[in-house]
């Protein structure tokens, strides 16, 4: 079993009429298992790294809510079984493939890296069984702007500013633009 045949199962998975987040969390589960400490160790200084590039005034609360909600979330995909089993946004799901693919490619840097892994496992579980905002709730751009959550709807500052980017996995996300910015 190799990382990149997370896609493959999902996609087969996609070729049914209807989803449920358990036929989701099975396979995410099983690619879960094969992310080590060290994987995991590798990923956070991968994102420590990326996060030099990040204004100085944003950098410590960058790295602490993405390592803590990025990296942590694998603990919490092999361990979770208290969420709703309910069909998923199939149209979504099935739309997120070329993006997943595309996102899996650019962040691989040799064949054993596991960050494009973790990285789809992430979005996946944060999108379609948590039915969250990718980026957290709180997370903090500049401008003082920040992800929110007003009446069940989640809002976020620069969803727009990504949308010509083929790449953004903002694409998968479920918050909508912040009205007015």
């Amino acid at each position: 079993m190799q990382p990149e045949d997370i896609l493959i199962e999902l996609e087969e998975l996609s070729q049914n009429s209807e989803i449920k987040k358990s036929e989701i969390m099975i396979i995410l589960k099983k690619y879960a298992r094969i992310i080590s400490v060290n994987d995991l160790m590798l990923a956070t200084a991968r994102m420590r790294k990326d996060g030099e590039y990040v204004h100085a005034n944003y950098r410590e609360k960058y790295l602490k809510i993405y390592i803590k909600y990025f990296i942590m979330r694998m603990k919490e995909v092999k361990e979770k079984e208290d969420y709703i089993d309910k069909a998923i946004d199939k149209t979504s799901f099935d739309e997120s493939f070329p993006m997943l693919e595309r996102t899996f490619e650019k962040e691989r840097l040799s064949d054993d890296d596991k960050f494009p892994l973790i990285y789809v496992i992430t979005a996946i579980y944060t999108t379609f069984i948590l039915e969250e905002p990718i980026h957290p709730v709180g997370s903090e751009f500049p401008g003082s702007l920040f992800v929110e959550e007003k009446n069940g709807e989640y809002y976020c500052p620069v969803k727009d500013n990504q949308k010509d980017n083929v790449n953004a996995i903002c694409h998968l996300c479920l918050a909508k633009q912040t009205p007015d910015i």
